[in-house]
């Protein structure tokens, strides 16, 4: 016999259908809805680390019968009529519109990221042909996620999808899984270290446009900085809200603090709001971090109504997010090829790709080549030809930050998370999440399953899991002090995973704008995509998704120069 349990999160509302060991026979009516179940999957599969002490009951649990999840989360937002949705839209009609090729080109591209499989997806609208190289068995670069013993997923990081995301926003539509973004209402949410347990909110009325909805949520909050301080705060960010996206990118020569105090921002704004931010946005401290980075999130939210607006996907991003796109190319002529780790650009003579060589042995051939592969894992592979040119030797500053994500199953369910991001305000977390609330696929009404960003990481990288979720359990002690106890004599841990990247989105310091590479690059049928080149997004999925766009774009533009220069395809066109 089954029974049934409501979940109540602001205003989703989620049904699970459990096994006969379920809590409740009670059965609540819901509101039509568009169901959108777990999907079960062996994408991919790891090892679990657990406690030996609750594996027979989480085993147990297991047993159960799979729970069934309808949710009622709060709308999609306006946004298919803001300027930048509509820009995006427009650079994706570009692509699909474009002219037929009389020779479609054959576009090999290493690495499937979001940058690797946006340039995949949109050289396949505009008729080309994709290669899709990814060194592991897995999609999704810094978006991957695998499946543990237990069926449970376990993330390289906490991914939250923003409003003022157009491009991936469009992305989503074009692929037909808006359904997929579980949006969350419309507020800021902020631990209180003072107040251990309490939370402050930063909630933006729907009712008004933007920027007046920020400066609403601004000047209701009283809890964290005084009505002087937002005062002193509002004038300092003028500049930036007047002078666009031109000043933004003048002010990447100061980091955070040096920002501030040339602004005369309080001190207390940088304790109270931007460590919080800057961990957030790059994992590392505002004493680092590029005020360029903060200007670009700020001008965003502030300027636009629903930009601050946060969703989470309703699953595993390689199922819910990365196959769809797969699906996407492949059913136009594109593969992917899974464990085909670059070794070598094999050149020509004139310092041309001549193919790319995989560490396998094999080699694969194509009109143009696409490097789509972490900063970090390009400048390894540079050629000694290309070392000297300077597009090349300014990668040398963009170095990726090391990141550690931590997911950590309770035996209970904590009542002090929310069905939201929150920011943790801790010394070493950033940001977290009650995913088992949040998330569909992760859904649990008996257990609490967080998921969160260690950082700074970069003295934490080299330390054992056990060390991590020691110092962690100490962080969460404070965060929920009437529910978590860092020696677990309140809720204690059934199982968790350390993923650790020990380079990640590149590390935003001042003065790297200039040293991001353009995606055309000087070599002619080599191009490059990834958040680390130039587009107006920074390091983030949105930079990652536009780059791949803006490759596609310069591939697209270049078609009769390729057609002329790639040897295979010059062939061909003498023949016919």
């Amino acid at each position: 016999m089954q029974g049934s349990v409501t979940l109540h999160c602001g205003q989703a509302r989620v049904e699970a259908v459990v096994g006969a060991c379920g809590v409740s026979k009670q059965k609540q009516q819901l509101p039509k809805t568009n169901a959108v179940g777990f999907r079960s999957s062996e994408f991919c599969a790891a090892q679990s680390t657990s406690f030996k002490t609750k594996s027979s009951a989480a085993s147990h649990q297991r047993q159960y019968s799979p729970l069934k999840v309808v949710a009622v989360d709060y709308p999609r937002p306006d946004i298919d009529g803001t300027v930048n949705y509509l820009e995006a839209a427009a650079l994706s009609a570009f692509l699909k519109e474009s002219k037929r090729p009389d020779r479609p080109l054959k576009v090999v591209i290493a690495g499937a990221g979001l940058a690797g499989l946006s340039t995949a997806k949109y050289v396949s609208d505009a008729g080309h042909i994709p290669i899709l190289l990814e060194a592991r068995d897995v999609l999704g670069g810094k978006v991957a996620a695998w499946k543990d013993k237990d069926g449970d997923w376990y993330e390289t990081g906490l991914h939250i999808f923003f409003g003022a995301y157009p491009n991936m926003q469009n992305l989503f539509g074009e692929l037909g899984i808006n359904d997929r973004l579980q949006w969350k209402e419309h507020s800021m949410i902020f631990a209180m270290p003072d107040k251990p347990g309490e939370f402050s909110r930063f909630d933006f009325p729907d009712v008004l446009p933007a920027p007046l909805n920020g400066v609403w949520a601004i000047l209701k909050n009283n809890e964290m900085l005084s009505w002087e301080e937002k005062i002193r705060f509002a004038i300092g960010l003028l500049p930036a809200i007047v002078g666009g996206q031109n000043y933004v990118e003048a002010m990447d020569k100061y980091t955070v603090k040096e920002w501030m105090l040339k602004q005369g921002v309080p001190q207390r704004v940088n304790d109270e709001v931007f460590i919080a931010m800057s961990k957030a946005l790059n994992f590392i401290d505002p004493d680092d971090l590029s005020m360029q980075c903060v200007l670009i999130a700020l001008n965003r939210f502030l300027q636009e109504t629903h930009g601050s607006k946060m969703a989470f996907l309703d699953g595993a991003p390689p199922e819910r997010l990365c196959k769809p796109i797969v699906d996407y190319f492949s059913a136009r002529g594109g593969e992917v090829r899974f464990n085909s780790r670059l070794q070598e650009f094999v050149l020509n003579e004139d310092g041309t790709v001549k193919h790319f060589q995989l560490q396998n042995g094999s080699i694969v051939e194509g009109d143009v080549y696409v490097s789509a592969m972490p900063v970090d894992i390009f400048k390894l592979l540079v050629p000694d030809q290309w070392a000297s040119i300077p597009y090349f030797r300014r990668l040398d500053k963009l170095v990726g930050v090391p990141v550690i994500n931590v997911h950590i199953w309770f035996d209970r369910k904590l009542k002090s998370s929310y069905d939201h991001l929150l920011f943790s305000r801790s010394p070493l977390l950033s940001v977290y999440a009650d995913m088992s609330t949040t998330c569909k696929e992760y859904y649990d009404p008996n257990k609490s399953m967080l998921e969160l960003v260690f950082a700074p990481a970069d003295e934490w990288i080299g330390r054992s899991d056990a060390e991590i979720i020691e110092a962690t359990m100490q962080e969460l002690a404070k965060l929920f002090p009437d529910e978590i106890a860092a020696d677990q004599s309140k809720a204690k841990i059934l199982k968790y995973h350390v993923v650790k990247t020990p380079r990640s989105v590149y590390r935003t310091i001042p003065n790297c704008e200039p040293c991001r590479p353009l995606q055309r690059s000087p070599i002619p049928r080599f191009y490059m995509a990834g958040d680390f080149t130039k587009q107006k997004y920074l390091a983030s999925m949105e930079g990652a998704v536009l780059s791949g766009k803006l490759c596609s774009q310069s591939i697209v533009q270049d078609y009769e120069k390729i057609i002329s220069s790639a040897p295979s395809l010059a062939k061909e066109t003498t023949l016919v």
